[in-house]
């Protein structure tokens, strides 16, 4: 086997798991309650407003089990926040 084909081989699916793998190290892991212990979306909307968070434009749930937001802070910059979702404290946050 050439020197070409054995890097190809190797360096190939290394920088495929690289990509993979980054999504995965970037959202934390909030709670392993059972969803039924969570707060309700609506409830959570309406806590995230208390605390000045606005312009939401995306409220999701991710794989980690987080209520995630991407939306603005209350002095106005463009803010990513994870909560956890049974009691809404912030797990992380990204805010430009």
């Amino acid at each position: 086997m050439s020197f070409a084909r054995l890097f190809a081989a190797v360096a190939a699916p290394a920088a495929v798991l690289t990509v993979l793998a980054a999504p995965a190290l970037a959202s934390p892991t909030c709670t392993s309650a059972p969803k039924d212990k969570w707060m309700s979306e609506d409830q959570m909307k309406a806590k995230i407003a208390e605390m000045g968070y606005k312009d939401i434009r995306t409220f999701k749930t991710t794989k980690g089990n987080c209520y995630e937001i991407y939306g603005h802070d209350k002095e106005g910059r463009k803010a990513e926040v994870y909560f956890d979702p049974t009691d809404g404290h912030i797990v992380k946050q990204e805010i430009d």
